[in-house]
Order: C-alpha cells, then structure tokens, then sequence
C-alpha cells in the first residue's frame, strides 16, 4: 500500500522557470539604472565573478595596466592582471583619501605605453569614493582600455559609464542597491568586446567567459539562455531594481548620502577620540563611514562590545590589519536609515564609555539629526 508524499509548499520553491525574455528585460532596468546604451550581462554569480572575468578577457602579455590602489580590492585587481601576464603599474595611494585625476595624467606622461586602468569607484572597506567623472576624461583622451568596480557605489552615488567612458562596469546588488549577492552585471563597451576577441587568452567555453555570454546570448538576440539561470537570484535582482526604480535613483542615493553625513558628524560629536578614517568628507564614500578608534583602543574588541547590544547592528571592523584601527559602519541598503545610524553611534558610545573614554552620545544622537535634515 503506497502513500502520497505530503504536499509542502513555500513561495522559494516550484516556480515556472525564468525564461529569456524575462532575462533580457531584468538586464534592460539595469542597463537603464546605469544610463548605458553598451550591452549588458547578467552573470549567475557574486560580482567577483564578472570582475575577475572582465580582466582576464581583456588583459594579457601585450597589456600595459595601470592598477589603481585605493583598498584591498585594487591589490586583488593587480594579482589577476600579472597573473594575466600583464605588465602592472601600482599607483598606491593613502587608504584614508581618493586617488586623483591629475595622478592618473602623471602616470600616463611617465608611461604613455599605458593602454588598461582599473579603478574602484567606492572602496566599502576602506569607506574612500574616486572621482570618476574626472579620470574618466583622463584615461578617454589617452585611449586606454577603463575598468571600473562599482559594486558598492552603485545605488550609492551615481554610476554612468557611457557619461565617464568606462569600457567594463561591473556591479553587484548586495550593498546600497539592497539586493541579492549571488548575482552581478558588466556593462561591456564595444571596445572591450573587441579587445576580448583580439585577446587569445581571453576565457572560452568557461564560467568566467564574457566572450561565451557575447557569441551565445547577445548575439543571437537573447532568444536562448546559454543555461539554466540563478533564478532565486534574478527574481530578487529584479525586485530591488524595481525598488528603486519606484523610490526614485536620486532619492536612493541621496537616502546613502544623508547617512554618510550624518554618521560622520555623530562620531565627530560623540568623541572618545573616535575620527573619520577618510580625512576629507569629499573623499568620504555614501555607501559606508569608515572609522578610526584612539590609541590603545582595537577596533575589533570595540565593535565586538558593541554588537553584545544588538548584534543586527550594521558594525564590522576592519578586514586584515585595519581591524585593529578601523571600524566600519555599512549604512547601506536597508541600513540607510537615520535610525541605523543613531543606535550604531550610541552602542559604539557605550562601548568607548566603559574603555573610560568620555563620550557625549546625546551630542552625537543631535547632530545625526542635523546633518540628515540638511
């Protein structure tokens, strides 16, 4: 005698599947998002994917790149590019501040062989954002090939390849925009493209393959997905791209911008020798606020404390050895709240107090309002 299984029923599980057309449109709202007319892929994996699969389409023994530093993912960019075998230029600069459109034209004169930039728009981790715009025109009027992680910045502040004349952009949903991790998308130039056929070690018939994405998606004219999609993950990247799509870009961005300021001017009045990280509040990035703890204070111990009171908190310290100085206050996405703010600034308070620091937390809790009035 045989028994039916019982029916179990969640709204993850037995969906239809997620054909191309609705593949193609999820793609078109992110292209609109970024203002671009290039092509754009929507990768099945967290944004690593597609930045790691960008370099190694473009970039090989004949490559002259320069590499910029402003955090820890700039140091991962240039591993892949000799990994390439590129010939890489470090330009390395203070990770409490933001390279600069006239450093990028020095290293040019010094070698005009230079024909790659990579870039990071906002480094999350070090809390510093770079002048797009103005490198933009920089690396346009010298001709090399620009690729830029904004994976963090997107929905932060604005992001506008064509605009910039970036050639590869990569974005991820799992900061400001309040989205998926395991998804991702590149915008692709048709200069990238080109130089990814031209380059024989690009990666072919390969989960990293841009190219493979180009011959079987796009130019067929996304009728046939090259296989089964992510489709949790596209579901859930469709939906915050319609999120801010009815928010409004500008509102979402200037929600992030509110929270910088408001954060940075909290932690100035609440004391205890708490100090931006980012020396400059222009270099400052919307997605998160770096911040330096006073000497003689860890910063992992003290964010530590302070999650004991609420461990939802948006809190980390730093990665690496900036966990002994560096916190980090990810006011991203649904973490973009005056209210996300306060009660970080107040359980960091705490903390600092029972180091015997003095802190002023009602001071720090007024001037968040403040500064996200203006």
């Amino acid at each position: 005698m045989s028994e039916e299984s019982p029916t179990v029923t969640h709204p993850f599980l037995d969906l239809a599947p997620l054909g191309a057309d609705r593949f193609a449109a999820i793609e078109d709202r992110v292209a609109r998002l970024l203002s671009t007319e290039q092509d754009v892929v929507i990768m099945q994996g967290e944004a690593l994917l597609p930045l790691e699969g960008a370099i190694r389409a473009t970039a090989g023994p004949g490559t002259t790149a320069l590499n910029v530093i402003t955090g820890p993912y700039g140091q991962t960019f240039g591993d892949w590019l000799r990994d390439c075998g590129a010939t890489v230029i470090d330009l390395a600069v203070p990770f409490h501040t933001a390279v600069t459109a006239e450093q990028i034209r020095q290293a040019f004169a010094e070698r005009p062989e230079i024909d790659f930039v990579s870039l990071v728009h906002a480094e999350a981790a070090t809390g510093n954002t770079n002048p797009v715009a103005a490198i933009g025109e920089v690396v346009r009027a010298h001709g090399a090939l620009f690729y830029l992680d904004a994976v963090a910045s997107i929905g932060a502040e604005p992001v506008l390849p064509d605009a910039w004349g970036v050639d590869l952009c990569v974005i991820g949903a799992q900061k400001a925009m309040g989205g998926p991790a395991g998804v991702s998308a590149v915008s692709v130039s048709e200069r990238a493209w080109a130089r990814m056929a031209a380059n024989p070690r690009a990666p072919r018939r390969s989960y990293l393959s841009l190219l493979d994405w180009k011959e079987r998606w796009i130019d067929g004219g996304r009728k046939a997905l090259p296989h089964a999609p992510a489709q949790l993950e596209m579901l859930a990247l469709e939906a915050c791209v319609e999120r801010i799509e009815a928010t409004g870009p500008n509102a979402v961005m200037a929600r992030h911008a509110a929270a910088a300021a408001a954060t940075r001017a909290g932690a100035v009045a609440l004391g205890g020798g708490l100090e931006p990280y980012v020396y400059e509040a222009g270099d400052a990035a919307p997605v998160a606020t770096t911040l330096r703890t006073p000497s003689g204070v860890v910063a992992a111990e003290l964010v530590a404390r302070a999650l004991e009171s609420d461990p939802a908190l948006p809190l980390a310290a730093g990665g690496g050895a900036l966990a002994k100085e560096m916190i980090r206050v990810n006011h991203y996405g649904a973490d973009a709240t005056p209210g996300a703010v306060r009660a970080s600034l107040a359980a960091l308070g705490v903390a600092l107090s029972e180091q015997g620091l003095t802190v002023d937390v009602e001071g720090a809790l007024r001037a968040v309002e403040r500064a996200w009035r203006r």
